[in-house]
């Protein structure tokens, strides 16, 4: 019997499978508000499977923290009112999705903030001056803004604003929330020492620069409590211009850490993918192999798996249970698909970030004839 398809808890949910939808940031919220609309309901509608878990897309906690033009939010109460009808429609077809928690940091352009200037754990000018580092903004993609370092008295604030959102995620309808803490945003820049360069309590150590992770774990848990939150990591991830000097103790520190809390999962993305795209054909599941050995939790692996690799990393019992994205994309029915051995559809990148409806609710499930799946 397929391992994917045997039935697991996460907290106290119970999952039918382990086919787990992962954050896709599509850019079709409703503008200027960045408002979940009905476009996006029936997109969440046709990838919701019963007992299945979606994790949604990267959604932002307050407006200095949007780096992502058209991307949703969690911090007015007409965005809560819109994911209410996208929680309905997955817990009508007998899902569950949590709600991933995210700050762009200086990853982000003063067009998308609404005026202020990003922030990081400091200031490092080679990230906004590099040509190959570009943000989706209502002009299109461009290079960052400057941004400034966070003052110490500041980072309260960053952490009430988690909490707020994830509140706001539970009075919205959703089974739990997830900390976006991969792909060189906010969380990660605190935690890699080739972005950090702080000399507080924020910065040099490992222990100091896990502080602000640690500290929006706590926030988010006082609201959810035991098993109702998940963090996603990138451990030797190279997104957004990250690097560490140690990658290897610095997310062994945070795995041991992240243990006191009692989390629902903790989602690991394989270093083999920058972005969305896999750049070490070949690599196995390395991240989740070390890791698996402290974390003492569910692990959801993520980053370019196959059915097959899917089935192997959990069959080993590194991971137990994996996260798809770009095959989600154009497979709104991938368990389905995965689970009877049918071909999977192709995806077109070109439609990953757009604004309307094309490739975005127009992929069909599986019928007779559907195309092998694409190798771009």
């Amino acid at each position: 019997m397929s391992q994917l398809f045997t039935p697991i808890s996460i907290g106290n949910l119970k999952l039918t499978h382990r086919v787990v939808m992962a954050p896709l940031t599509r850019s079709r919220a409703d503008l200027p508000d960045d408002v979940p609309n009905d476009l996006m309901v029936e997109y969440y509608t046709q990838r919701a499977s019963s007992g299945g878990l979606i994790i949604g897309e990267a959604t932002t906690i307050s407006t200095g923290a949007r780096g992502w033009f058209g991307a949703p939010g969690l911090y007015s109460d007409k965005q809560v009112d819109g994911w209410k009808k996208i929680t309905a429609a997955v817990h009508a077809k007998k899902g569950f999705t949590f709600a991933q928690l995210w700050h762009t940091g200086r990853a982000s352009h003063v067009s998308v903030t609404g005026g202020p200037q990003p922030v990081s754990a400091s200031v490092n000018p080679d990230y906004w001056n590099d040509p190959d580092k570009l943000t989706s903004t209502p002009g299109g993609w461009v290079q960052p803004s400057p941004h400034r370092a966070l003052e110490t008295s500041e980072i309260a604030g960053i952490v009430d604003d988690y909490r707020k959102a994830a509140a706001r995620a539970k009075q919205a309808g959703f089974d739990g929330v997830e900390l976006h803490a991969a792909n060189g945003y906010l969380i990660d820049q605190f935690l890699q020492n080739g972005c950090n360069k702080r000399t507080d309590a924020y910065g040099g150590s490992i222990e100091n620069r896990a502080r602000l992770l640690l500290e929006v774990v706590d926030a988010m848990t006082s609201v959810w409590g035991v098993g109702r939150v998940g963090v996603r990591i990138g451990p030797d991830g190279k997104w957004n211009g990250m690097s560490d000097s140690d990658p290897k103790s610095l997310f062994t520190h945070v795995a041991k850490q992240l243990n006191r809390f009692g989390l629902a999962y903790l989602h690991i993305i394989e270093p083999r993918v920058k972005g969305n795209v896999v750049v070490a054909e070949g690599q196995g599941p390395i991240a989740a192999e070390y890791l698996r050995t402290i974390f003492t939790g569910k692990i959801v692996a993520a980053g370019g798996f196959e059915p097959d690799t899917a089935e192997a990393v959990v069959t080993k019992g590194d991971a137990d249970l994996v996260a798809f994205g770009r095959y989600f994309v154009s497979n709104p029915d991938l368990p389905t698909r995965i689970k009877g051995r049918l071909p999977l559809s192709d995806y077109d990148r070109n439609t990953f970030y757009t604004f309307d409806a094309r490739g975005y609710i127009d992929y069909p499930e599986f019928t007779a004839g559907a195309r092998a799946v694409a190798s771009a």
